[in-house]
């Protein structure tokens, strides 16, 4: 680690660790104990045309100071000139978000870095070739999360224009997953929205891409939508999110469905077992065809169906991420997909030292995926809590930005 990277984590975890604001003298005290530096360190040298003695490493941090101003992580607190706080917009519910043009180095590990950035920022630099994307954008909600989201109208212009420069990475035979909600409605009515399929639409034309799948994922979600499922009881309870696979070119795809194999039941390895089918059968007019001894060689396991069961897990209800938010006052994500349904398409849909970007990160969950099955990996968040507030997800493998 430089020794630029190494002053710039002192220096947020000076802000971090401090309730109260922090002077530059302070800051400064802060930074010498972190880093074991003497009062010869700070010693001004002369700089310029002039010749004007300054310290060098003063500048140095605050040069890092001004840039976690710019990324509104810190703000200068009124009429106490050269003292600054952890950014506090409209009470301590505000979200500590990054400015447009910006890109922060959040953690990174030997596998992957989590950056804090707009994905439209930080990959129209990104120089390495992606094999997978898998992202869950913010749902078009009429009453928005915390993070935010855009309206009905310019949500599948937005999804476009946000995803473009990850795409322009995408090798040939590169997959991209989208997560999106299929609780949103023409608004007053109990009728679904087609957002989903002019989505799917605007990006295969946009981009030369190919619906592969609709995977449905089937959540363990709360009973919903409230005003038309139970209050006028004109529609169900909608018990599933789909998550689309496309490509951009069906022929050379990496998926392979043998590593995602499921143990078969013991009622089908009994028949098996037993010989398999003990007579020929024809079905549906001669569409399905049974011979006799079908099915009586034993397999690693059964082809999974494209309708699958993910359900939040005690990985996904970490207490270790809440109680860190909370002592180091970073908000937590209120959405996100479970690591198993992450670890299932990265495992499913690309190889081991493949690299899969996840452009709106959140929990980091595709991060986490990929830590466990070794896949390279990038993430990006604008929001600095979410970031931040990952990292001791990744434990000891990670360099981290904050403090644990």
């Amino acid at each position: 680690m430089s020794q630029n990277l190494d002053l710039f984590a002192s220096v947020v975890s000076a802000y971090v660790q401090n309730s109260a604001p922090l002077k530059n003298e302070e800051l400064y005290q802060f930074v010498a104990k972190e880093h074991a530096l003497n009062d010869g360190d700070f010693a001004p040298t002369p700089i310029g045309k002039d010749a004007k003695p300054a310290s060098l490493l003063k500048r140095k941090i605050r040069w890092h100071q001004q840039t976690l101003k710019h990324a509104n992580v810190i703000q200068s607190v009124p009429g106490k000139r050269g003292t600054w706080a952890l950014a506090d917009l409209d009470g301590p519910q505000e979200l500590k978000q990054i400015a447009p043009g910006l890109s922060l180095l959040g953690f990174s590990t030997e596998l992957g870095i989590a950056v804090v950035s707009t994905c439209e920022t930080f990959f129209a630099r990104f120089d390495q070739p992606i094999h997978l994307i898998i992202t869950s954008p913010p749902f078009p909600l009429a009453k928005p999360r915390k993070y935010g989201n855009p309206s009905l109208k310019d949500y599948v212009q937005w999804v476009v224009k946000t995803l473009e420069p990850v795409i322009k990475h995408l090798v040939p035979g590169g997959s991209i997953c989208i997560n999106v909600g299929n609780e949103i409605f023409v608004p007053g009515t109990p009728a679904r929205s087609l957002y989903r399929e002019r989505l799917i639409l605007e990006l295969c034309d946009q981009f030369g891409l190919y619906k592969m799948d609709e995977i449905i994922w089937e959540a363990n979600k709360p009973p919903g939508p409230v005003q038309w499922a139970s209050n006028s009881r004109v529609q169900l309870h909608c018990g599933y999110e789909p998550v689309y696979w496309l490509t951009n070119n069906p022929d050379k795809v990496f998926s392979n469905n043998q590593r995602v194999l499921q143990p078969h039941t013991d009622k089908h390895l009994a028949f098996v077992r037993s010989g398999g089918a003990k007579k020929s059968v024809v079905n549906s007019d001669g569409a399905y065809r049974i011979r006799q001894g079908s099915y009586g060689k034993e397999t690693a396991g059964r082809i999974p169906r494209n309708i699958q069961k993910f359900s939040m897990s005690r990985a996904d209800m970490n207490k270790e991420y809440r109680a860190y938010c909370e002592e180091n006052g970073l908000q937590r994500h209120g959405a996100s997909m479970p690591i198993s349904l992450a670890k299932f398409l990265v495992e499913f849909l690309s190889e081991r030292g493949h690299m899969v970007a996840d452009p709106l990160g959140g929990r980091l969950k595709v991060g986490m995926a990929c830590e466990e099955l070794g896949r390279n990996w990038v993430s990006t968040d604008r929001v600095f809590d979410y970031v931040a507030g990952s990292a001791p997800c990744f434990g000891k493998t990670a360099s981290w930005m904050l403090p644990h």
